[in-house]
């Protein structure tokens, strides 16, 4: 499946909830969020006609975000039901890895393919500060259940922030990579969320690369391997078995070879992170469509993806004004 832009959509990121148990500066406030009503969510039964529908029009990846995807009662019965799918080929899943020591030998036994887990700092008092939750021991249990659950395609997201953890960042890489086949990503701050309101600065790609090349000498640059979705630029240091990933979408964009579109936790279809416009798809599956033609509506909306994110625009109408964990992580 192809979009205006000749631009092969492969990869679906489907939001199950917009309610999280971390309270992230950067992305969700303290307290007065407005939670959307059970019934409005899509249930498993319509996500599963839309990631059929997707998958025979060429989607071969599924990843499962939030707010906190793990909070989704059954989810383990929904990884399995997706990995069912004729022509879905991945499953992966992004957490905050607070509940991953409970259920990560169920999601990996029932067909998960990889996982993101979101971490800027490996000190507790600085991960309830920035998570506003004392949990750090519960995630540190977590990554070592996936590690126990034989999850070989494991990821690390990292937002480094000027005076909250950029002195931690070789650190980070050193603790995940040297001596794991994992891959530690930093990802620029985005002008989405909590971040500006909450005074949090983020740190240039290129400033984070050269503190790494201080710590451990020359990145190599790794060429990606065949079935790889994602924006990121990945390198490896001399010794380690991991890979270190920038992703810096605002200073380099990756609009031309965007290959995803993003369904949100009340049946959106969004077709850009940054833009408002899409597709209600909840409407159409709770009005009977078929499901010829929602692959028809399907692929008409997805032709229509926006040619770029427009964030440093502030022109741009179409901008989504809603934070990351309403709109999907």
């Amino acid at each position: 499946m192809f979009d205006q832009y000749q631009r092969k959509i492969e990869y679906v990121r489907i939001s199950l909830t917009d309610r999280c148990n971390l309270r992230c500066r950067y992305c969700m406030p303290e307290e007065g969020i407005k939670k959307m009503r059970h019934e409005d969510i899509l249930t498993f039964d319509e996500i599963l006609r839309i990631v059929r529908a997707l998958a025979v029009l060429g989607v071969r990846k599924v990843r499962l975000t939030g707010g906190e995807p793990l909070v989704r009662r059954n989810i383990v019965e929904l990884v399995r039901e997706i990995h069912a799918v004729e022509g879905i080929e991945q499953i992966a899943l992004t957490t905050n890895g607070v509940l991953l020591d409970e259920m990560a030998a169920d999601l990996v036994a029932a067909g998960l393919t990889g996982i993101n887990i979101s971490l800027d700092t490996l000190k507790a008092a600085t991960f309830a500060d920035i998570t506003r939750r004392p949990v750090f021991a519960r995630v540190e249990a977590g990554i070592e259940a996936v590690h126990k659950a034989g999850l070989t395609d494991v990821k690390f997201n990292c937002v480094p922030m000027q005076g909250i953890n950029e002195a931690e960042l070789p650190a980070l890489v050193e603790h995940f990579t040297r001596l794991r086949p994992w891959k530690f990503r930093f990802i620029e701050l985005m002008p989405i969320g909590c971040a500006y309101e909450a005074g949090l600065k983020g740190i240039p790609m290129a400033e984070v690369r050269s503190r790494l090349e201080q710590a451990f000498g020359h990145l190599r640059p790794v060429q990606p391997s065949k079935g790889v979705y994602g924006p990121a630029a990945y390198y490896q240091a001399e010794g380690f078995r991991g890979q270190i990933g920038f992703i810096d979408a605002m200073e380099h964009k990756f609009c031309a070879s965007c290959n995803r579109v993003r369904l949100t936790a009340e049946g959106f279809l969004k077709l850009c992170l940054n833009a408002k416009t899409g597709l209600d798809l909840r409407t159409l599956l709770r009005s009977g469509i078929s499901d010829e033609n929602l692959r028809m509506a399907l692929q008409q909306a997805i032709y229509h993806k926006p040619e770029e994110h427009f964030f440093q625009s502030s022109a741009y109408k179409e901008k989504d004004s809603r934070a990351m964990y309403q709109v999907g992580g």
